[in-house]
C-alpha cells in the first residue's frame, strides 16, 4: 500500500513538475515574439544586434533593446574602484591646495573622507563642486576603468566589434542638499547636435557609492526610446546649465505613461546602470549626508557622427580582428572639452580633428591640451547646447553663452 501511494505521490509530482516547465517554457517561447512585435522606430530597431556572449546574457539584452535600460548587477567589486578613488581624492586635494593658497577658504577640511570632505569645501567656497565635475582631462585610472574589459564587453554586445568612446564622460559631484546636482528630466540626445540623434550610443552609469532614493539616484521612462523621437526642451534648469523637458512633453511626445513607466533604478556599487541616449531619465535629490559619486561613460560605433559639434572626435577602443588593441589614451584625454565648449560658445575657432587612429594625428599645435586659461576658480558651466533650445531661463551660466548678445536678448522665466 505504501509503495502504491509513493508511487501515486511521485506521479503526481512528475505532472506537476512538467506543467510547470512546461507553462514557463511556453512563457519564454513567447515573450521573444511579444518584445519583437512592440512598436519602434525604424532608426531604432536597426540598433538591435544578434546576441552574442559577453557579461549581459539574453534576458538582460533584451531589456536594454525593448525597455532602453538595464542594471548588472555585481559587474565589479567595490575594492575595483579603489584606483579611481584615490585619483578623485588627488583632485579634491589638488583643488583644496589651490583655493587655500589664494585665500578663498581657511580649512583644507584633510581629516574628511572621499564622501564628506567636498561637501566642508563647498559651505567655504560655493560650487567647488562644479570645479571638480568641469575637469576635462582624464585621469588615467578612469579611463582604464572605461577600457574595461567587462564594461567594453558590454559594448561589443551592443555595438559590435569596432566600439568608439565618446568625448562627453563626466565625473559626477552630487553633494547633498544642492539643487545644480540634480538633473532634471532630459534626453542625453539634447545635448547632441541632431547629426547623431539616430546613432545609438551606449551609457554606463557607475555609481561608486550604494545609490539609492536617498542619495539621488536615477530615473528612467522605460520604453521611452522606442519612437526614437528626441523631444523639445528647454534651457536653462533654474541655476543651472542643464536642459530640461517635462512630463506632459513626455507623455504626449512618446506615448509613455509617467505614472506607470517611470523605473527608479537603485544600484548598489559595483553594479552598473546601461542605458541608452534616447530614453528620459533624471537623478533625484540627494537627501543624505554623503556624497554620491559617479561616473558616465559613453560608447558608439566609430565610423558614425558622435554629434559633439565637431569639437572632439571619438577615441578607437576596440578594433575588429585585433584581440590586443588598446587606445591610444595619451593624447586623446588630454584635450580638455570643457574648454573646446567653452571657445565654442564664445565663437573662437577650435581645432577639433582628432582622429579615432591609434596612429599620431595631423592635429595642430594650437589644440587645447591643459585647463582653461581663464578664471580657475570659474564655476559655470556653458556650451552649444544652449544653442539649440529655447532659452527661458537666465542665469550665470548662460551669460557665457553668445555673451555679445547682451542680456536683452534673453528671455526671463
Amino acid at each position: 500500500i505504501n509503495a502504491e501511494v509513493h508511487g501515486k505521490q511521485a506521479s503526481l509530482k512528475m505532472m506537476f513538475l512538467h506543467r510547470v516547465t512546461s507553462r514557463a517554457l511556453l512563457r519564454h517561447v513567447s515573450s521573444a515574439p511579444q518584445r519583437q512585435n512592440v512598436a519602434m522606430a525604424d532608426a531604432v530597431r536597426s540598433w538591435i544586434i544578434p546576441y552574442r556572449q559577453g557579461p549581459l546574457n539574453e534576458q538582460e539584452m533584451e531589456q536594454l533593446w525593448y525597455d532602453g535600460y538595464v542594471i548588472k548587477h555585481n559587474l565589479f567589486r567595490k575594492e575595483d574602484y579603489a584606483p579611481v578613488i584615490s585619483s578623485i581624492e588627488s583632485m579634491v586635494d589638488e583643488i583644496a591646495n589651490k583655493l587655500y593658497a589664494k585665500g578663498k577658504i581657511q580649512d583644507k577640511c584633510e581629516n574628511l573622507g572621499f564622501y564628506q570632505r567636498l561637501s566642508a569645501l563647498e559651505k567655504q567656497f560655493p560650487s567647488v563642486s562644479v570645479l571638480l565635475h568641469k575637469r576635462g582631462i582624464l585621469p588615467p585610472e578612469i579611463a582604464s576603468l572605461w577600457s574595461d574589459s567587462r564594461l567594453l564587453g558590454v559594448a561589443k554586445q551592443c555595438l559590435g566589434e569596432e566600439v568608439a568612446g565618446h568625448p562627453v564622460w563626466n565625473l559626477r559631484t552630487k553633494v547633498p542638499r544642492q539643487t545644480q546636482a540634480t538633473v532634471p528630466w532630459h534626453q542625453d540626445n539634447a545635448y547632441l547636435n541632431d547629426e547623431s540623434w539616430n546613432v545609438m550610443q551606449l551609457t554606463a552609469w557607475v555609481p561608486l557609492i550604494d545609490a539609492n532614493m536617498e542619495n539621488g539616484c536615477m530615473q528612467v521612462v522605460k520604453g521611452g526610446h522606442r519612437s526614437g523621437k528626441t523631444v523639445k526642451h528647454l534651457c536653462c534648469a533654474g541655476g543651472t546649465w542643464y536642459v530640461e523637458t517635462n512630463e506632459e512633453i513626455l507623455e504626449t511626445e512618446l506615448g509613455v505613461d509617467m505614472k506607470k513607466d517611470v523605473i527608479t533604478c537603485e544600484v548598489p556599487m559595483g553594479s552598473v546602470l546601461f542605458l541608452n541616449n534616447l530614453i528620459p531619465h533624471q537623478s533625484l535629490d540627494n537627501r543624505s549626508n554623503n556624497i554620491r559619486w559617479s561616473l558616465d561613460l559613453r560608447w558608439q560605433k566609430p565610423d558614425q557622427p558622435n554629434g559633439f559639434y565637431g569639437l572632439k572626435e571619438c577615441i578607437l577602443m576596440s578594433k575588429a580582428g585585433d584581440p590586443a588593441f588598446t587606445p591610444d589614451w595619451d593624447r586623446w584625454a588630454k584635450i580638455n572639452r570643457q574648454t573646446l565648449q567653452l571657445e565654442a560658445v564664445k565663437g573662437k575657432k577650435v581645432d577639433e580633428h582628432m582622429h579615432t587612429t591609434n596612429t599620431p594625428s595631423s592635429t595642430s599645435s594650437s589644440t587645447v591640451e591643459s585647463e582653461p586659461e581663464l578664471d580657475e576658480f570659474d564655476t559655470t558651466i556653458a556650451g552649444p547646447w544652449m544653442g539649440r533650445w529655447p532659452l527661458v531661463h537666465h542665469n550665470r551660466h548662460t551669460t557665457k553663452f553668445k555673451p555679445e548678445q547682451g542680456k536683452e536678448k534673453w528671455d526671463h522665466a
